[in-house]
């Protein structure tokens, strides 16, 4: 059983930064496999990045460069820091974590990231 918090969306101008946060509970944080999505108005889920227990990541092409996932054991908290903002990343960002080895995924409540100046 997993239970995901997420924080840190709310409203930013074109260009500017903000750094989403996804609390993990209720298991052994570094056996989960972590990932960020975003759903656009009325568009399916997409994947932004993922990151592996092992801290390897992987990025959507529309963000790479601009994102950064990175992930704290320590603190069962895997980040994603956005750089360079503008109005097509506004969306609700979804974190994702699987157990390894499983096929068991758990979501986050989704938080909402809007661009505009």
């Amino acid at each position: 059983q997993v239970q995901l918090v997420e924080s840190g969306g709310g409203l930013v101008q074109p260009g500017g930064s903000l750094r989403l946060s996804c609390a993990a509970s209720g298991s052994i944080f570094h056996d989960l496999f972590m990932g960020w999505y975003r759903q656009f108005p009325g568009k399916q889920l997409e994947l932004v990045a993922t990151i592996t227990t092992g801290s390897a990541p992987n990025y959507a092409g529309s963000v790479e460069g601009r994102f950064t996932i990175s992930r704290d054991n320590g603190k069962s908290t895997v980040y994603l820091q956005m750089n360079s903002l503008n109005p097509e990343d506004t969306a609700v960002y979804y974190c994702r974590a699987q157990r390894v080895g499983t096929i068991n995924v758990y979501w986050g409540q989704g938080t909402q990231v809007t661009v505009s100046s």
